[in-house]
Parts: C-alpha cells; sequence; structure tokens
C-alpha cells in the first residue's frame, strides 16, 4: 500500500510538483475549514485522516475553550461524538453475536421479558437498523438532563404503542439503542459500558474515548457550545448517560479512526459478522441505507463507504470508512446543529479522490 504523499509523488512526478499539489489539497481543506471557525459555524473542529492506517493529515481549528483560548489537539480534545457512539456500541453487538452469546433474529423479549409487550414481536436486529417501530424523541426528550440509567430510562417511551409493525418501515431513533444496549448488558450480565471498554476500547487503545458522566469532568475535554446571534453561548446541560449506545460517547478524532481501521484489517470483529452489521437493510425492497448500527451508503462518485454522522447538544460528528481506497476520516465539532455538511463532504471528497486507486 503506497502512502497518500507517495501517490501524489508518482502521479505528479518532479518532487516539486508533487509538493505543490500535496500543498494545493491542503490549502483547499484549510481554506474550507478555516471558513467555519471564521463564520462563527462552530467554535471548535478537529480532523483527522488515515489512509492504509497511516494518518496522513491532522489538525485542530479554532478553539475547544473560547473563554480560555484553549486550541483544539486532535489527539487530545475530547467532544462529544453523539451517533458515532452507535458503531463503537455496534462493535460490541458484534462480538456478542460472534460468540454466541445474541441471536440477532431472536425477539428482544429474550434478553428483556419485563419491556412491556407491544402488538407486534421485534428482534434485536430490527432494533440495530431502526425497523423495530420503536419511535423518536418527543418535545425537550433530544435534551434531557436526568440521571437516568439505561434501565431506568425506559419510563420514557416503554409505554408507547410501536408506530408500525416491524419489518415494515424505518424510524430512525436512538431509543432503539438504547433497548440494544440493554438486551447486551442483560446477556452479558455485565453494566454496557464495562462491556464495551473490555471489549471494545481496551483492545483498540482508544484511551480518550469515555462514557460523558455526570459530574465527572475529563482533562481535554472540549467545552460544548451553541450558536446565538452575536457567536456562542454555553449549550445546555444535557445527561445523555442513558443513551450512551445511541449518543453518549465522548472521544478524540485520532481514537476514532483507530476503530475504523480495525474494521479495514478485521480486527475484533470477523469478516462475515462485520459484512453482517455493514449490509443496509431494504423495506419492501428499498435499501434503508443502514446496517446494525452503521450508515452504508456510496458518495456523488459511486464509492463506497460506510460510517455515521452525529448531531448532538454541544457536538456535531463525521466518521468515514471507505474500505476500496482504505481512507478512514473523522472531523468533530463542540457546537450544537451548525449546518456544516456540506462542508464537511467537500473536505471528505478531497481526500478520497486523492487516496482512490492507489493499489
Amino acid at each position: 500500500m503506497k502512502s497518500f504523499f507517495s501517490f501524489l509523488k508518482s502521479v505528479f512526478g518532479t518532487a516539486e510538483t508533487f509538493q505543490s499539489e500535496e500543498r494545493t489539497v491542503l490549502d483547499k481543506v484549510d481554506c474550507l475549514l478555516q471558513s467555519l471557525i471564521e463564520e462563527k459555524k462552530v467554535p471548535g473542529l478537529s480532523i483527522s485522516v488515515s489512509q492504509g492506517n497511516q494518518i496522513i493529515f491532522e489538525k485542530g481549528y479554532g478553539f475547544a475553550d473560547l473563554e480560555n483560548k484553549i486550541s483544539v489537539i486532535p489527539q487530545e480534545t475530547i467532544f462529544r461524538i453523539a451517533s458515532i457512539s452507535k458503531p463503537i456500541a455496534a462493535t460490541a453487538l458484534a462480538i456478542l453475536v460472534a460468540e454466541g452469546v445474541i441471536d440477532l433474529d431472536a425477539s428482544f423479549y429474550d434478553y428483556v421479558p419485563y419491556y412491556p409487550k407491544k402488538e407486534y414481536d421485534f428482534s434485536i436486529r430490527q432494533l440495530a437498523n431502526h425497523t423495530a417501530g420503536i419511535r423518536g424523541y418527543r418535545g425537550k426528550e433530544y435534551g434531557l438532563n436526568e440521571l437516568f440509567s439505561i434501565k431506568d430510562s425506559l419510563v420514557i417511551f416503554k409505554d408507547d404503542d410501536l408506530l408500525f409493525k416491524p419489518g415494515t418501515a424505518y424510524q430512525y431513533t436512538s431509543y432503539d439503542w438504547v433497548l440494544v444496549s440493554l438486551a447486551m448488558q442483560e446477556a452479558s450480565g455485565m453494566p454496557f459500558e464495562k462491556y464495551v471498554e473490555e471489549k471494545v476500547l481496551q483492545p483498540l487503545q482508544m484511551t480518550n474515548t469515555f462514557p460523558e458522566v455526570a459530574g465527572v469532568v475529563k482533562a481535554n475535554t472540549s467545552k460544548f457550545y451553541a450558536k446565538n446571534r452575536v457567536g456562542f453561548r454555553k449549550a445546555m446541560s444535557v445527561n445523555n448517560f442513558f443513551k450512551l449506545a445511541g449518543g453518549g460517547y465522548l472521544s478524540t478524532t485520532t481514537d476514532i479512526l483507530k476503530l475504523g481501521n480495525a474494521y479495514l484489517k478485521n480486527f475484533l470483529v470477523d469478516e462475515t459478522t462485520k459484512n453482517t452489521f455493514l449490509s443496509a437493510a431494504t423495506v419492501n425492497g428499498v435499501s434503508t441505507y443502514y446496517g446494525l448500527g452503521w450508515q452504508v451508503s456510496t458518495d456523488v462518485k459511486g464509492r463506497e463507504y460506510y460510517g455515521h454522522i452525529g448531531n448532538g447538544v454541544g457536538g456535531y460528528s463525521n466518521f468515514f470508512v471507505y474500505p476500496k481506497e482504505e481512507v478512514v476520516i473523522c472531523i468533530l465539532t463542540n457546537g450544537t446543529n451548525p449546518n456544516i455538511q456540506e462542508v464537511l463532504d467537500r473536505v471528505v471528497a478531497l481526500f478520497v479522490t486523492y487516496c482512490e486507486d492507489i493499489h
């Protein structure tokens, strides 16, 4: 596997031309990302990119802490990763499946018999791919600040009817993964966060990835912001622990690359199980572009990728793995709903375009 910059050199010939073209790519990326800071779209942003398991670009923009002018450092600055938590949880679920502890097509009630019975049964697979019919957030639920455990949080939605017969429609909701994590906890006999720590985070040396716990502030954790008319204000206080599997983890861009590269190498998850989790579900013959905890699709140039986009209070995140090109990209920010995806898509496209066809 050639490195990204070795590829550029082979394409453009001389070292002088290579350096010029490399600089052009990086200048474009810099310009795009710096514009998000200058236009006050986000307070701070971190990006890490690897190709062939080698980091090819890593940089911080803006501030992790506006008040104290603390800069973003990709290897150190910890962000809310929102729904990138789902691929982490899905990795732990994949291990339980591979070990025969959980059957994806078994009823959820096989693992959590105390959950109120609904009109229809639904499986672990249907929860993981968002076809079980569980409802989404209502009102202020998106920003709850309650000291719920995973099990305690069932009070939010456990008495509500299913939205549809499982398997007949798609409804994206982090509550699905609350239920998946509860089933994992019951099946493994371990607290969900402990299982993930032992089976995923420690083996991958994701030492800067943690559950967000109320009252516990890890060193190097970013402040969390929301926009106002003149800039940014402190984001409202939330407690995401109960929805840890769906959106409650903290991490760095450097750490998230480790997860993506583990999938490229079939480390932790064997290829057969991986393919199961990265196969998009279909409803009435139409793809949902969602596997089991992973978004699965192709970009505008038809290149396959998997990953996740996340949006939460005080954080917005992108995580993409391009398997053919062996490119992994993670971008994390510390602002609520910044409306920047178009710019991030352009940044991702710049890197993937220069990394394709280099085998």
